[in-house]
């Protein structure tokens, strides 16, 4: 199967310019970089596409067991990066995609120049040290509810997701969104989302980092970014002044902001 046609790949932008992937969390798909691509787009050549399981991507190439672990997703990173002969592009990965990026970039070092993580969450999991905002019992609760009525789950999930009620148009994006993606493929993303725990891989990024978080975050609490900042050695954490875990919705003009001046800085 082609690459290009099962993760649904398109590029735009600034032929010449820099490469700037954009990678999409769970429940979404590249649509939702539409305002902050138009930005960037302007001096950087874009890479956008949908994890297998979400948005256009082939369906015919789901395969739950390459899928149930992140690694399934970073390998997929990295063959489009080979497919398209990417050279040292800029990886933005927003929530889950953050940790696939961190997989994929320790796993091809020199493939990539520099690691944009928005919003990340290394583990949603608290333990005696560290907070990522939920206990065991609330992620298998929130994978329960997902699993036995998942159209409800959207309905609920995605406005707290989303944060800022007194726009609810974008907390109805992400759960129109939530609610196109097969509820079977679904749990197994949220599985690997939610559960997996990739705070042992931080330490080891070695490209420029830009942690982006937002001021409230019900999914992601600041706690989270200031771990990640201390666990990758000489990144750079910014905090937006907003609300909600998908900041490229909520705030895209900050957002593209912090990144072209972080990308910006990278490529002089």
């Amino acid at each position: 199967m082609r690459v290009r046609n099962r993760n649904n790949v398109v590029v735009t932008g600034r032929e010449g310019g820099p490469t700037v992937v954009l990678a999409h969390g769970f429940g979404c798909d590249q649509h939702m970089w539409r305002h902050v691509a138009a930005e960037i787009g302007q001096w950087a050549q874009l890479v956008l596409f949908d994890h297998v399981g979400s948005g256009r991507a082939d369906p015919a190439a789901w395969d739950a067991d390459r899928y149930a672990s992140l690694d399934g997703y970073a390998d997929d990173v990295l063959s489009i990066c080979q497919d398209l002969d990417l050279q040292q592009p800029i990886f933005v990965g927003h929530s889950v995609s953050s940790s696939i990026g961190v997989l994929a970039a320790n796993r091809e070092p020199d493939r990539f120049s520099a690691l944009v993580l928005v919003t990340p969450s290394p583990c949603y999991i608290d333990d005696e040290t560290y907070r990522g905002g939920f206990t065991r019992d609330d992620i298998d609760d929130l994978l329960g509810s997902l699993e036995s009525n998942y159209l409800g789950w959207s309905s609920s999930m995605a406005p707290l997701i989303m944060g800022n009620p007194e726009r609810p148009e974008l907390g109805e994006e992400l759960t129109a969104s939530f609610c196109r993606t097969d509820p079977a493929m679904a749990q197994v993303f949220a599985r690997a989302t939610f559960l997996s725990d990739n705070r042992a891989d931080l330490a080891a990024v070695k490209v420029p980092t830009l942690i982006l978080q937002c001021a409230q975050d019900a999914i992601a609490p600041p706690e989270v970014g200031a771990f990640v900042h201390a666990q990758i050695a000489g990144s750079r954490l910014v905090t937006l002044d907003a609300t909600g875990h998908c900041p490229q919705l909520s705030a895209p003009e900050a957002t593209a902001a912090a990144i072209t001046s972080f990308c910006r800085a990278a490529y002089r």
